[in-house]
């Protein structure tokens, strides 16, 4: 059977996921009386929640006389490295572009690796019945967005005549006429099988040669390897070498080969170039080391991903509270899962400090450490986290910081409010531009640090209808110091639960993260307060009970409804001499110095 590899890739909420899903079902890969849950390629519990692509997927169909090995790709920027090895496996590659939001940062990050590497590009322009769809507009800013990349690629040839579909992934139509508002995906299917995306020409006989673009892991057979046979066959239950960073060919045994089918997966006896196959024999594999033959052992070029840009401690938690809510992570154990974790993700990387108890974790942005963290706290452990870092440089002598390209779409009433916000950030406008009648795209460049935190605060000032995106530019001049958030932490004074009495006592201080009846210690942040300084309080008094009686009845307590505690959330707002404690149960913010008679209320 002819075998084709494609990548579909877009901006984050362009529809992806919901695309493959039609797919799948369209080609014939379901029975007609099977349940498809929807977003099924987003099977992580993490994804399901968030609605968001975290790591790339593989899955397999076969449509007329070709299987189609697809992948599905996150859209979210800080999980850029998972689209940076997925195109290592692909021939072409198809972007889903939102028929009203037209290209964003994503599209550009990914368009811009595809050129580079010569892959195809098809387009399809998606949710084109959206009632302020503008297709035309988006058509035109695509081709320039293509134009620019190509340019700034410096490469010789590549085809600018670029293929356009428009369809509704959810509705599952798709057609080379913007106007077809029914139909079905065949057109779409017919293309990924033309002639416009090449067939891999690639060396069935030649010498094996299989660069790990990905980890799995089996309990029945360990560590698994994914990846795209570049050349020659391989053959199950035979020796061959393996050759990891240090270059050095060793003899291992593959296993069994599997091969994708379906959403699952399918037992071979060999595969041939041009496949992506899933291999065990290596325990210790990493991405980027290849599997070659015994006789002429050759290794591929090793995945190089852009590097990390921020930086967060992590360690063991020191709390009073420690190990009453979750299992007590040791520093060995914390070690084991980030060492875990930067095998699967090449972006990701650590390394030890001065303190046996701390780590440093290095990152594209600060939802990839949550998502990070979010996984160890979900396996039962305890540990406290650091407010991210962004890393810096040193270019002859001069301190330089890491700049980012940020993108708002926001309604026309808010963008007084963004760009007043920006400004404190110390970014600089770089274009304003009308979507429509309601809205307004507007593109700053500003320093990373800026926009640690600063999501919250924009959905909080355009109400949740702003859209906010943004790419790594490269390092520039560093701007001098910048304060995370303007307010100081209401800080327990002592260790207790919380009483309604107590904080109904301090409401004027400003807002408080706690609830009623909840244990407290000494150092933990119980809230915002109202002016820069911190405050220590005392949130476990008791109303003392006298012979007294008066004419009147007590007041009626009534607290106000206090911000749902998530990693994001913590990691957004603390500031460099806090930590956030995160145990299966709750996540807390506390003072590095727990004592009130050792810190410093002044910021």
């Amino acid at each position: 059977m002819k075998l084709k590899n494609v990548a579909i890739v877009a901006h984050v909420d362009h529809g992806k996921t919901t695309l493959v899903d039609e797919l799948l079902k369209q080609s014939g890969l379901f029975e007609a009386h099977e349940q498809v849950a929807d977003r099924v390629m987003d099977s992580g519990e993490l994804e399901k929640e968030r609605g968001i692509t975290i790591s790339a997927k593989n899955c397999a169909f076969k449509w007329k006389d070709y299987k189609i090995n697809l992948l599905d790709t996150p859209g979210h920027a800080d999980f850029g490295g998972e689209v940076e090895r997925s195109l290592m496996m692909v021939d072409g590659i198809v972007l889903l572009v939102d028929a009203a939001e037209g290209p964003l940062p994503q599209t550009r990050f990914v368009l811009q690796k595809a050129i580079e590497q010569g892959i195809k590009i098809g387009v399809m322009i998606n949710k084109i019945d959206r009632h302020d769809e503008r297709h035309v507009e988006v058509q035109s800013e695509i081709e320039d967005l293509i134009l620019e990349l190509v340019d700034l690629a410096g490469v010789e040839e590549f085809d600018l005549d670029l293929p356009f579909f428009f369809g509704s992934g959810r509705d599952g139509y798709a057609s080379d006429d913007p106007s077809a508002r029914d139909g079905n995906l065949s057109p779409l299917l017919d293309f990924f099988i033309g002639d416009y995306f090449p067939e891999a020409e690639l060396d069935s006989d030649g010498n094996l040669q299989l660069l790990v673009a990905n980890l799995d892991y089996s309990k029945y057979l360990g560590t698994l390897m994914i990846g795209r046979i570049s050349s020659g066959r391989l053959i199950a239950n035979k020796p061959y070498n393996w050759i990891n960073a240090t270059g050095k060919p060793k003899q291992i045994k593959v296993g069994k080969i599997q091969i994708f089918d379906g959403l699952g997966f399918k037992e071979v006896d060999n595969a041939d170039a041009g496949e992506i196959v899933i291999i065990n024999g290596v325990d210790d594999a990493h991405i980027g080391d290849t599997i070659t033959s015994m006789e002429n052992p050759q290794a591929l070029e090793r995945i190089e991903v852009d590097p990390p840009t921020v930086a967060v401690r992590v360690s063991v938690s020191t709390s009073p509270l420690s190990g009453q809510e979750g299992e007590y992570l040791t520093s060995r154990k914390l070690e084991e899962f980030l060492h875990e974790a930067i095998r699967k993700n090449v972006s990701l990387q650590y390394e030890k400090t001065e303190d046996p108890k701390v780590f440093i974790l290095k990152a594209r942005g600060e939802l990839q450490v949550a998502i990070v963290f979010e996984e160890i706290r979900r396996a039962g452990y305890e540990l406290m986290i650091a407010r991210p870092q962004v890393l810096m440089k040193d270019v002859d002598g001069v301190k330089q910081e890491p700049y980012e390209k940020v993108v708002f779409d926001v309604p026309n009433e808010s963008t007084g409010v963004v760009t007043e916000a920006m400004g404190v950030r110390k970014g600089l406008m770089e274009a304003m531009a009308p979507i429509g009648d309601t809205r307004t795209r507007i593109e700053f460049k500003v320093p990373s640090r800026g926009l640690i935190g600063f999501r919250s605060e924009f959905l909080t000032a355009t109400r949740g209808e702003g859209l906010m995106s943004s790419y790594f530019l490269g390092y520039g001049e560093f701007v001098g110091k910048m304060l995370s958030r303007q307010n100081g932490a209401l800080i327990s004074d002592r260790s207790g639960v919380t009483t309604p009495y107590a904080l109904f006592g301090i409401l004027a201080s400003g807002q408080q993260f706690v609830k009623t009846q909840e244990k407290v210690y000494e150092g933990m942040v119980v809230g915002e307060h109202t002016r820069p300084n911190d405050l220590n309080i005392n949130v476990c008094r008791e109303k003392h009970l006298t012979a007294v009686r008066t004419a009147g009845k007590d007041e009626n307590i009534v607290l106000p409804p206090t911000p749902q505690r998530t990693l994001e959330w913590a990691l957004d707002w603390i500031e460099e001499d806090e930590w956030v404690e995160v145990t299966p149960e709750n996540i807390r913010i506390r003072k590095m110095v727990l004592k009130s008679s050792e810190r410093s209320v002044k910021r």
